[in-house]
């Protein structure tokens, strides 16, 4: 088994690191030769302006008054210059949207390691191709940085009127800068214009992501080669925005970056013609080398040119604008060119991707062959599927071996006679080994399908479409929240459709409760939007309501309750109290300015120290000691909450216990044990390995649940989003000086206190079901692995860091999600078996 997880640990290994290979190599290419205008250009030098965060609107839009926040731009607008919107492409953030304006290209998606400070390759810009640059600004971009906006944005919101005031500071500081330059070069009209934004910001304080107001950013340009204002009557856009900015009648020019915005321009009509075609002519160079060093690297017989664009097509395109300038049709140019551009933006995106179907089919083929000796592994060793077919020992062959070896000899000459990095070499080869494996075990293949075809066939497909479908809804509420809600609306008809309703009718309607009361959760908007402690305190009502029933029950059981039990309770509804008072009494100070109180912050922290040690007082009995854990857990979870998702854990725990109720009925209906009382089985006792049963049909279930479980403890309440922009005022009982390690510390510990319930009370299900880890663990990495095979193709290398950052996420959270079932078990078995001042060993059933 160590030799397994080992194997599977370096395998997953290797398919986590292939996204990065298929889907974030750098598109950028080296080696073009640099194209120029014939003509002289009509400016000697560029101001180039950027106020880093400065939304469209904001700029354009009138104050209350009536009167412009940057009366400068706005006359330049009226009476110098053209204008309009740029749309920026996401990430919106500052050095993507720098790149873009000096260097003509998009996010290098290879920097999605990097962060937004840092490009990993290097580029040819604006800068490089002028004789001299000066630039001011922050350290971490080159070009000029318009002072403070961004920042009053951030802190203050793009409503605040500290970030519309610096509007006015900016505005302000063009104009000086301006006055100061014309002044110094002698008003020689030599002299270029451009005031625009790397990117905008949402009304609450963002970018990143691609919403309207962090991709709409001003363009304004005027002096030397600009075209002056042209008035109009009307215009035809489909947003509002020029009633809104009283500019309906100055004609806006929109601009998408990648391509000479000729309309800008004033100039002659053969000097826009050369500067597009010229445009054109240095984007077909870098589609002409990428698919040089793509046709280096790739047998000619393989090679699969892109037909859009072949070289006889590029010849007769140039060809053809070169006689449109000549007898002087400058429109059928532009048009020509434009043509050309989007071709060979086409073009280059094809040969970027070249590799990505081969890198993925062999990605893809591992999976499968991994996923398949798994299932194999689960059905010879923990299983009764095969038992009683037909066990001969057959002499082994060498031919399968040998044929192996031949196909690895032969993928890896394919490779080196193409001169591919070798990174290929364990994509493409990890796969022989593993599907050697599962052939190896075809014997097993063979008893699985004779045993398989006893069974009635739409039995068979029926399991198989109800897998498959939880399988869709587990991966869907990755992204959609709401499939929760539909999972757990399934699990509460399940006992309806089964003869459990017979049976337990009480555990069947419980269980159908707290499953439709927890699949309200995902319905409800992340956590952090809006805080409202009086759910909190509703929360810790509740746990001490429930806390005086368990303890009255309990009592009415004098053999099973002792006075150091009672004391252990009483102590963790008194923690519970404490937990209301300090929510309550923190929030009241810090809404009068007063701060944390220091008596708060010193039972906050003792409360989470004593919530991991207290619980290993209780008795271990099933059901004390899992409400013990609750009791402590719940202290620790108010004093993080700051709304709704308080009740959450409160119901979670609930439907737990309910769950093994529920599975203690399944398993005695089928009659593989006796049905025991949770108050009479004990966490420590010392589970012989000869206990454990072989798995059945239904065990798949159960390690579904448990997935399933784990999945709604971690979206339940929010998303990845909402993890990566948690609200501070979860962690203000504990501190409130910023500290990034210790508030993402607590905030961790919020996240896991779910998971640990889910895992504690399945220790129990484990326990009263004699289900081994080992097998459960082999189930669930089947599951996961599944589930991470849906993930890999939802990669994305495009959108915001937000949008890229979260695909990776789910495809990690998947493929770790087994190693995080060992580390939350070894974290159960503490807190379930561990008993402090008594003897006793704890439970192995861990292998």
């Amino acid at each position: 088994m160590l030799l397994f997880f080992t194997l599977g640990l370096l395998i997953h290994f290797v398919f986590f690191a292939s996204i990065f290979d298929i889907y974030f190599t750098s598109p950028l290419v080296h080696g073009m030769t640099p194209q120029f205008t014939p003509l002289p250009p009509p400016a000697r030098r560029l101001v180039l302006f950027v106020a880093d965060g400065l939304r469209a609107d904001t700029l354009y839009e009138l104050d209350e008054n009536g009167t412009s926040r940057a009366p400068f731009i706005r006359n330049i607008i009226m009476h110098e210059g053209s204008w309009g919107i740029s749309h920026t492409r996401v990430p919106t953030e500052s050095r993507p949207g720098h790149v873009a304006l000096i260097a003509g290209f998009y996010e290098d998606v290879s920097a999605v390691a990097k962060g937004w400070k840092e490009n990993p390759v290097e580029f040819d810009s604006l800068f490089n191709e002028s004789k001299y640059t000066w630039s001011w600004g922050s350290p971490d971009i080159l070009p000029m940085f318009a002072k403070g906006i961004d920042t009053n944005g951030h802190a203050h919101r793009p409503s605040s009127r500290d970030y519309k005031d610096n509007i006015k500071k900016v505005d302000d500081g063009v104009k000086e800068i301006v006055s100061m330059f014309n002044h110094f070069y002698g008003n020689d009209g030599k002299t270029t214009f451009i005031f625009t934004s790397d990117h905008g910001m949402t009304d609450w304080g963002s970018h990143g992501a691609g919403h309207p107001s962090e991709t709409l950013t001003p363009l304004v340009t005027w002096g030397a080669g600009i075209n002056y204002p042209q008035r109009v009557s009307a215009q035809q856009f489909d947003d509002s925005f020029l009633k809104e900015w009283r500019l309906e009648n100055w004609k806006r020019l929109d601009v998408n970056q990648g391509i000479l915005p000729v309309d800008y321009l004033n100039n002659t009509d053969l000097f826009k013609a050369e500067s597009m075609f010229t445009n054109a002519v240095q984007i077909l160079e870098q589609f002409k080398v990428k698919m040089t060093q793509k046709k280096e690297v790739t047998l000619p017989f393989l090679f699969t040119p892109f037909k859009l664009l072949s070289d006889s097509k590029q010849f007769n395109i140039l060809r053809k604008a070169r006689s449109y300038i000549k007898h002087r049709k400058f429109d059928e140019v532009v048009s020509l060119c434009k043509e050309l551009i989007h071709l060979a933006l086409k073009g280059l995106s094809y040969y970027h991707t070249y590799d990505r179907f081969f890198l993925g089919i062999n990605v893809v083929i591992g999976f499968v062959g991994w996923i398949s000796y798994a299932s194999l592994l689960i059905i010879k060793s923990h299983s009764n599927l095969i038992k009683g077919v037909s066990k001969e020992v057959k002499k082994p062959s060498h031919l399968l071996p040998c044929s192996f070896v031949a196909i690895g000899i032969l993928v890896a000459f394919f490779l080196l006679i193409q001169a591919c990095p070798w990174t290929y070499y364990v994509y493409g080869l990890l796969p022989v080994p593993i599907w050697y494996a599962v052939l190896r075990e075809f014997q097993v293949v063979q008893d699985l399908v004779t045993s398989l075809l006893t069974y009635p066939l739409s039995h068979f497909v029926g399991y198989l479409l109800v897998f498959t479908l939880g399988i869709e809804i587990l991966v869907l509420s990755f992204f959609y929240r709401y499939m929760l809600t539909a999972g757990l609306t399934a699990f509460a008809v399940w006992p309806f459709l089964t003869r459990l309703w017979t049976r337990a009718k009480v555990t069947s309607l419980s269980w159908a409760f707290f499953s439709v009361l927890l699949a309200v959760f995902p319905l409800m908007p992340v956590v952090g939007r809006k805080p409202d402690i009086s759910l909190v305190m509703g929360a810790g009502l509740l746990v001490l309501l429930l806390s005086l029933c368990v303890v009255t029950s309990l009592r009415k059981r004098k053999d099973s309750f002792r006075k150091e039990e009672l004391l252990v309770h009483l102590l963790q509804v008194l923690s519970t109290v404490l937990s209301m008072y300090v929510v309550y009494s923190t929030q009241s100070s810090l809404l009068r300015k007063q701060g944390l109180p220091l008596m708060n912050q010193i039972i906050s922290w003792a409360t989470l120290a004593s919530s991991l040690f207290v619980p290993l007082l209780s008795s271990p009995a099933v059901f004390q000691r899992l409400f013990s854990i609750l009791l402590s857990l719940m202290s620790t979870y108010l004093l993080l909450s700051t709304g709704y998702e308080a009740v959450f854990p409160l119901v979670l725990s609930c439907l737990m216990f309910v769950w093994i109720n529920i599975e203690q009925e399944t398993l005695q209906q089928s009659g593989v044990c006796c049905k025991q009382k949770l108050t009479s089985i004990q966490f420590s006792y010392n589970t012989d390995i000869t206990q454990f049963r072989q798995l059945y049909l239904d065990d798949i279930r159960r390690a579904f649940f448990l997935v399933f479980f784990l999945v709604t403890a971690f979206f339940g309440t929010g998303n990845i989003a909402s993890i990566n922009s948690f609200d501070l005022a979860s962690v203000y009982c504990f501190l409130t000086v910023f500290s990034p390690f210790m508030m993402g510390a607590l905030m961790m510990w919020k996240i896991l206190i779910p998971f640990v319930l889910v895992m504690c009370a399945f220790e129990a299900v484990q326990l009263t079901t004699q289900l081994s880890s080992k097998s459960l663990f082999l189930i669930v990495l089947v599951i996961s692995d599944i589930m991470a095979l849906h993930f890999f193709f939802l990669v994305k290398d495009y959108g915001s860091w937000l949008d890229i950052g979260t695909s990776i996420s789910h495809y990690v959270i998947v493929m770790s999600m087994t190693i995080f079932l060992v580390f939350l078990n070894g974290l159960a078995q503490l807190l379930t078996t561990k008993k402090l001042r008594l003897c006793g060993k704890p439970k192995s059933h861990f292998m």
